[in-house]
């Protein structure tokens, strides 16, 4: 199995436990409505969210170097997940999603969510997508 394999495999895992674990398994209403919050109660929030995640995420990835036999080297993995979990923490604080389109010409973007679009939400979900992208490419490369 070659790198490019290694990366596919591991690129549509993160994905899908991405969706399953941001939407359905690993974040509750209450941690998504109080992790952006200053303070100890939006940081602790956001720790549940992030480790309940990297949980669903961690089992999808292990079944799938297990049951496929991909060749992710120890290295790899630690390096890819870690990546995910600073980044994912990171931008569910929210500011840094809002601070970027902000600073990119797309305040109105970001304010979309009482027009019945939420720029915020896109943003954030595409910013994830690109960070697990990352997280990918480095348990293939490692």
């Amino acid at each position: 199995m070659n790198d490019a394999t290694v990366f596919a495999a591991i690129a549509a895992t993160l994905y899908a436990g991405h969706q399953l674990a941001d939407h359905v398994l690993g974040q509750t209403d209450k941690q998504a409505a109080h992790k952006a919050q200053p303070g100890w109660s939006g940081w602790r929030h956001l720790f549940g969210h992030v480790a309940m995640y990297h949980a669903v995420l961690t089992v999808m990835v292990f079944a799938v170097v297990v049951v496929l036999h991909v060749p992710a080297s120890p290295a790899g993995l630690i390096t890819g997940l870690t990546v995910s979990t600073v980044t994912h923490a990171f931008l569910d604080r929210r500011w840094p999603v809002r601070w970027l389109l902000e600073h990119t010409g797309s305040t109105p973007f970001s304010r979309l969510a009482d027009h019945g679009l939420n720029g915020m939400y896109l943003a954030d979900q595409s910013l994830h997508y690109g960070c697990l992208w990352l997280a990918a490419l480095l348990i293939a490369a490692l």
